[in-house]
Parts: structure tokens; C-alpha cells; sequence
């Protein structure tokens, strides 16, 4: 029987080292294994369950070591907040019934979580569930939940067939019975109690309009949800690509959108038209840039993709080789190990030894020589790879610098044209022409002919500047793109021969190991 949550006379309890080495001695293995499991020490991350119930714990702290646990159990505690489980992502059932908990939280991490139980706490919402994918079991009852349609929240939990909501206020509500069926069709087990399928129609029935809006509204989300991932794809992409933003007019709008005094420009007659135009024909150079940006990272991808391909299957004829050998020499002279290490005549023993050292040391050379020939091969490959991407990404970047050229000529021709458009409207004014038609904002430009020169001069620096920057960014990336995917195939295959190498020298001198051994008994 469950003692109250609401137990005052005794100390709270605090999850420290000692109760976690007591309770994990305590549900270990018991005689023969428990004794060496004792000896030897039990490590937390091996701990798979671990039961902590009726131990007056107020707050869930220090399981950060228990990573491979699957079971916990928290009930019959005073515990106020869900908090400290983050770490347990093995966890699969959860049991912190009977506690002071208000509110559903600190359940992110738990993605394997099939069996929760929260009976018989302080809990009136549900929220914060939206991790626990794969929830089977969710009993909640004897808690503050009030709300018939919050059920709709337990909609998410496809794989949901259990659910106990019993002592809860919602129970109270005479259309809980047929609601929940409705609501919640792949419930199998309400309360405790199976849902028949004749339930389930009539509920489905007495609910239909509801349900079918309900399920409307969900496709739609559902849609605008996977809507909402695509174009992240896609700008994930457009940003290892290094061209996110240039499919459209968005280098043109940051040009823009930073510029303060071109706004005033825009004011002048006949400027709004021009950069409009200009604006389409940027675009259409940017859209272009986008393109071939995307082209050039898809045939970076399939060179690295080839030599890779290249490379697994070079280390794995070599691999395969090197088995052969080992194969044949095992089958050679396993028999004549065994045969000597029951010699008992020193001298013969001696005269089989000496040529099987020989016959040793001529498979670690050969077995070296097999690797010497990959780390040529690989070299080889690798520097044909090297030239090869050396040279894609060259004429990549010399065909990216000249479309941002033409970025450039076009900027430096909008800059001409709104120079000598915003120079004859200050003329005007000099000569008091439409003087009464200008804006007040754009009146203060036109205070001295340096002035409009020099807002229209900074309109265009900026320009240069974020054209500058993409050129900057486009060239810059790639290039360290080429030297960090050259610089890891260096660093991975000294890595590779330096445990090839080491792997070699294990197994030969295992078997100089055995024949050393044989000499000192024979001593």
C-alpha cells in the first residue's frame, strides 16, 4: 500500500552517492554472482534498473552516471519537479507516482520512453510531452486534470494504447466515457479497462463532425510542418553550397536594406523606376550565381564521394590480401607449433624453432610490404584526387568571380546613373525647377552639390560592400573546404597506417611470443 505524498514528520532525503551505492548493492545480483559483482565493484553505467521508491527523496538529482538505465523508479517519494533525467536517454519505463509534482517537464531527452506513470500527483495540464514519440503507457490518474478537451493533446502519442485517468475531475464529466474513445481511436485500454469496438463506432459516431475538422486542421499542420522541414533542407543545403539566399532577390534587398540614404534617393523623379529594372537584372546575374553555386558543391560532392568509393575498395582488396596470408601461414604452421610445444628433445626443438622465426619475420615482411604497396597506391590516389578537385574548385571560383564581376559592372553603372540623376535635380533646385514638389527628407540633401555627391558615393560603397562580402564568403569557403577535405585524408591516412602498422606488429609478435616461450621452458 502507498504511503501519503504528503508525509511532513520525516527529513527529506537527498540522492547522494551513498543511497545510490547502498540501493544498487542492495537490487544487484544476489549469492555466487552478487559476491563477484561485490568483489569487483558494479559500475553505475552498467545498471539497467534501479528502484527508488519509498525513500522520502524530495529532489531527482545525480543519476547522470546511470546512462544505460532503463528502468527508474521514483514513486512514493515527496519530489515537487521532474528534473535531473536528462542524461537517461535509455530510459524506457518511469514510474514517479505518488509524489508533489504540478506541472509535466523535464522529459526532452526521453525519446525511448514507452511507460510513464505521473499517478496520483498535483499535475492539471499536459504539456512539455512532444519528445515522447514512442509513448505506449501513460497512466495519469488521481491528479488535477479538469479539462475534457486537453485530451486532444494525447492525439501526438500514435503509439499510445494505454491510458488511466481515473480520480482525475475529467473522469466526472459525463461524456469522458465516449470522448476519449472518439478522440483518441488507437486507445486500446482506458482506465484499466479494454474499449470495445462497438465503444469505439458509437463514440466515433455521437463525434464524427468534430473529429473530421479535427483531423482537417491536423493534416493541414501536418503539411505546413513538413512544409516548414523541406525548405530547411533546402536552405541547409543552400548554405554548405555557400549560395543561401542568392535564389532570389535577397543579395540585392541586404544591399538595400542597410542603405538609409537610398530610400531618400528613391524619391527623385524617375529613380524608383531604374532600380526597379535594375533590380530584375541583378536578380537574374544572382540566380545564375545560385545555380552554378549549387552545380559546383554537387561536383565537389561526387569527386570526394569517387575517391572515397576508391579508396574503401583499395584498403579492402589489400585487407582481404593480407587475410589470405595470414590464413596461409596459420594453416602452415599451427599444426608444428602444437607439435613443438610437445617436444621434449631440446636440441629438435631448437632446430624447429630457429626456421619458424625465419618463417616469421618473412610474413611481417610481407605483410609490411602489402601495406607499404596500399600507402603508394593510396598516395597515388590521392594526389591524382588532389589535382583533380584543385582544379574544379579553380575554375569554379574564377567563374563565380566573374559573375560577381558582373554584380559589380552593374552596381557601377547604377551608381553612374544615380549620380548624374540626383546631380540634375540638385540643378533644378539651383534653378528653383519643382523646388515646391521635393520631400522635406530629401530637401536636406541637396544642401551643397558635395553633399548629394557624397550620400550618393556612400549609397554605393555599401553596395560594393555587401557584393564584396559575398565574393568574400563564396571564395573563402571553398577554399578552406579544399584545404581542411585534403588535410583530413592526409591526417586519416597516417592514422589508418599507424594502426595498420601496429596491428601487424601485435600479431607477429604474438606468435615470436610463443616460440620465446618455448625456449624458457626448454631452459
Amino acid at each position: 500500500m502507498s504511503r501519503p505524498n504528503n508525509d511532513k514528520t520525516i527529513e527529506p532525503s537527498v540522492i547522494d552517492d551513498k543511497m545510490l551505492e547502498e540501493m544498487v548493492k542492495k537490487q544487484g545480483p544476489s549469492g555466487r554472482a552478487g559476491q563477484i559483482a561485490h568483489s569487483e565493484g558494479i559500475h553505475l553505467k552498467d545498471v539497467d534498473h534501479l528502484q527508488l521508491d519509498y525513500q522520502n527523496i524530495l529532489k531527482i538529482d545525480n543519476l547522470w552516471q546511470f546512462t544505460s538505465l532503463t528502468k527508474l523508479q521514483l514513486d512514493n517519494n515527496i519530489i515537487e519537479k521532474i528534473e535531473g533525467l536528462n542524461t537517461l536517454v535509455s530510459l524506457v519505463w518511469l514510474d514517479l507516482s505518488f509524489n508533489n509534482i504540478e506541472m509535466i517537464e523535464g522529459l526532452d531527452e526521453l525519446v525511448k520512453l514507452e511507460d510513464l506513470s505521473l499517478y496520483s500527483n498535483r499535475i492539471s495540464k499536459f504539456e512539455n510531452m512532444e519528445s515522447l514519440v514512442n509513448l505506449q503507457i501513460f497512466s495519469i490518474g488521481k491528479n488535477h486534470i479538469s479539462d475534457l478537451e486537453s485530451i486532444i493533446y494525447l492525439r501526438r502519442f500514435k503509439r499510445l494504447r494505454t491510458l488511466n485517468l481515473a480520480g482525475n475531475p475529467v473522469s466526472e464529466d459525463e461524456r469522458y466515457s465516449m470522448y476519449i474513445p472518439a478522440f483518441l481511436p488507437n486507445l486500446m485500454y482506458l482506465d484499466f479497462r479494454l474499449i470495445d469496438i462497438s465503444t469505439k463506432e458509437v463514440a466515433l459516431q455521437m463525434h464524427y463532425s468534430a473529429i473530421a475538422n479535427l483531423a482537417h486542421e491536423e493534416d493541414l499542420e501536418l503539411k505546413s510542418l513538413e512544409k516548414m522541414r523541406l525548405e530547411e533542407e533546402e536552405l541547409s543545403l543552400h548554405k554548405d553550397a555557400y549560395v543561401e539566399y542568392l535564389n532570389g532577390s535577397g543579395l540585392f534587398d541586404s544591399m538595400y536594406a542597410e542603405d538609409f540614404e537610398a530610400s531618400k534617393l528613391l524619391l527623385l523623379p524617375g529613380v524608383s523606376e531604374f532600380v526597379e529594372q535594375y533590380k530584375v537584372e541583378f536578380t537574374e546575374v544572382c540566380q545564375k550565381l545560385f545555380t552554378y553555386g549549387l552545380e559546383g558543391f554537387d561536383t565537389r560532392k561526387k569527386e570526394v564521394k569517387s575517391l572515397l568509393e576508391c579508396l574503401r575498395e583499395a584498403k579492402e582488396d589489400n585487407r582481404q590480401n593480407g587475410i589470405k596470408m595470414i590464413e596461409a601461414f596459420e594453416d602452415e604452421n599451427k599444426e608444428q607449433l602444437t607439435e613443438m610445444q610437445h617436444l621434449t628433445d631440446s636440441l629438435l626443438l631448437e632446430n624447429k624453432i630457429r626456421p619458424f622465426r625465419v618463417e616469421i619475420d618473412q610474413l611481417w615482411s610481407r605483410l609490411m610490404n602489402l601495406e607499404m604497396q596500399l600507402v603508394d597506391q593510396l598516395e597515388e590516389t590521392t594526389r591524382e584526387f588532389e589535382r583533380n578537385i584543385s582544379e574544379i574548385v579553380s575554375t569554379y571560383i574564377e567563374n563565380v568571380q566573374a559573375l560577381i564581376s558582373q554584380c559589380r559592372d552593374m552596381e557601377n553603372r547604377n551608381h553612374e546613373n544615380m549620380l548624374e540623376m540626383a546631380m540634375s535635380s540638385y540643378d533644378k533646385m539651383g534653378k528653383s525647377e519643382g523646388d515646391e514638389e521635393m520631400p522635406e527628407e530629401l530637401r536636406a540633401l541637396f544642401i551643397d552639390k558635395d553633399t548629394v555627391i557624397n550620400t550618393v558615393n556612400a549609397s554605393h560603397d555599401l553596395h560594393l560592400l555587401k557584393i564584396d562580402n559575398q565574393e568574400d564568403k563564396m571564395v573563402t569557403k571553398t577554399n578552406a573546404w579544399l584545404r581542411d577535405i585534403i588535410e583530413k585524408l592526409h591526417v586519416d591516412e597516417v592514422d589508418r597506417n599507424r594502426n595498420r602498422v601496429l596491428e601487424i606488429n601485435i600479431y607477429v609478435n604474438h606468435w615470436r611470443e610463443e616460440l620465446d616461450f618455448l625456449e624458457l621452458q626448454e631452459q
